[in-house]
């Protein structure tokens, strides 16, 4: 969908700082961390800062396009005028000049030239963000400044995403939109949308309503597709492509619910009322999950889609007479290949939707056979990354979120766990190493703590898969006002390092 290369220079208005790296505070007086003041997250590329400071006059300034320009990019300025000076309220709404002779009302955005460079509208979108942050609040309360700098800045890694669970709890519109904001100011690019599992089924099909209408938590908790696609315009607007979850033959409980005759697999002929995996033994089956992977590849207009695939609780399928028996006749010599015999069909599918396909890792652990441009999405081993070099050797492209699960909290500090998470060095310059995701599961997560709990941890992993260098030490004093600057956006993120506070 986007041009995921981006080079961004951004070159603004004499424009990024140094990184002179406060010291901290005594620990028992004041912030255990001192924040920076206009620093960049995640880091740049290159960057150069001069000993020259420039003000604003909020009620003068304004973005001036020259060249290239459309609705989309008029609706980034909108939106990032009303972000730059959100405390330039009536109470200190008259200008307080500091010693300098320089104010600035405008920035020049531009294809060809001018103060901000790049090579698509979404490498524009990056440099706006850029550009915001570099933009800070005096401890005055009421004067804005900016460090001259420039910054030649691009993305390690093409894919730069976060995975919400919106099965286990169902979250409102408006906390999956403040989510794609808060992936927005870290310049992540991809909102992996898991609708559906075991608990809850919350996405509205067209073919098949009666999976929404029986299997949603309540009728409202359910995902429209014109809730959808708002969700994936906001997205679009912000610079991320979203890509749905439709996990299967595992996950799907929720789905018995729907009134498709024989979709689960029954668990012996004793108990009626135990179910297991889908069914890959029934014809049907395959007829219905077709029409549903149609109709949300038409929806969601990613060239990707992920089909799951992880953790699949095979017993009912050697429990099951009638499946034995299909396998018997068939050949199938194992449940290992019957869930080949499965996916099979699954690729058959993708391939005729001309979707490319994501699996997680169990696919390519249990050896199924995969076409070559599948995706495996690595979830498993913590900081084992060896499971990336194998899958890379045989051909497949990587997702990688082995030590990036958001929904494992604990006391203290614990963004640096995350941010120690690199697999930099055995991806290489391995162009079958797209990136990797941010995963906020959603059992002990729901619209109360979604935000708190993700934010700022999320951005230790979006520093790491954009940036080219990587300082814990220095990053700590960064994050700190990374915090702030998300608190002053909107984003209720939870502390970084311990005391501290937010002057605006």
């Amino acid at each position: 969908m986007h041009n995921n290369n981006l080079f961004v220079n951004a070159f603004v208005i004499c424009s990024i700082l140094l990184f002179s790296v406060p010291q901290s505070f005594n620990q028992n007086v004041g912030p255990l961390v001192k924040m920076t003041n206009g620093e960049v997250w995640p880091k740049p590329v290159l960057q150069r800062s001069y000993d020259e400071y420039l003000t604003f006059e909020p009620e003068n300034f304004h973005f001036n396009i020259t060249g290239y320009s459309c609705d989309d990019l008029q609706d980034a300025f909108k939106r990032y005028n009303s972000m730059l000076f959100l405390k330039a309220t009536k109470t200190f709404k008259q200008h307080i000049s500091l010693s300098t002779k320089f104010i600035i009302d405008e920035i020049e955005i531009s294809n060809a030239g001018g103060h901000l460079f790049a090579s698509s509208i979404w490498g524009i979108l990056r440099g706006l963000e850029t550009f915001s942050q570099l933009v800070y609040l005096e401890t005055d309360g009421s004067t804005f400044v900016i460090r001259c700098t420039s910054i030649v800045d691009y993305p390690k890694f093409r894919h730069r995403g976060f995975l919400l669970d919106t099965s286990r709890h169902y979250y409102p519109i408006e906390s999956i939109t403040k989510t794609l904001d808060a992936m927005s100011y870290s310049k992540m690019n991809v909102f992996h949308w898991h609708m559906v599992d075991d608990n809850s089924f919350p996405y509205q099909s067209s073919a098949f309503p009666n999976l929404s209408e029986r299997g949603a938590f309540g009728k409202s908790a359910i995902y429209t597709k014109n809730d959808v696609k708002y969700v994936i315009e906001y997205a679009r607007l912000r610079g991320i492509r979203v890509i749905p979850e439709i996990d299967t033959p595992g996950h799907s409980l929720s789905w018995r619910l729907g009134g498709i005759p024989g979709l689960l697999a029954q668990c012996s002929d004793s108990d009626p009322n135990h179910f297991g995996p889908i069914d890959p033994t029934i014809e049907e089956n395959y007829n219905f999950i077709n029409t549903l992977l149609a109709e949300v590849n038409e929806l969601f207009l990613d060239n990707y889609l992920h089909l799951g695939g992880d953790e699949v609780n095979t017993t009912c399928w050697t429990t099951n007479k009638r499946i034995q028996t299909f396998m018997h006749r068939n050949n199938i010599k194992n449940v290992t290949e019957l869930k080949n015999y499965y996916f099979t069909h699954i690729f058959n599918m993708t391939r005729n939707l001309k979707a490319l396909p994501i699996v997680w890792e169990e696919i390519f652990d249990e050896k199924i056979n995969l076409d070559s441009n599948v995706v495996v999405h690595v979830w498993k081993g913590g900081y084992n990354y060896s499971i990336v070099s194998e899958i890379m050797k045989s051909g497949h492209p990587v997702l990688f979120s082995s030590c990036w699960y958001m929904n494992y909290i604990k006391y203290g500090t614990d963004w640096p766990n995350f941010y120690r998470c690199d697999p930099t060095a055995v991806a290489g310059n391995n162009r079958l190493f797209l990136g990797g995701e941010a995963c906020m599961w959603g059992e002990f997560a729901d619209e109360a703590n979604l935000l708190p709990t993700s934010w700022p941890r999320t951005c230790a992993v979006a520093e790491v898969l954009w940036s080219h260098r990587l300082n814990e030490t220095e990053a700590k004093y960064r994050i700190e006002e990374h915090v702030c600057r998300m608190r002053r956006r909107g984003i209720p993120a939870q502390p970084a390092n311990g005391p501290s506070y937010c002057h605006y």
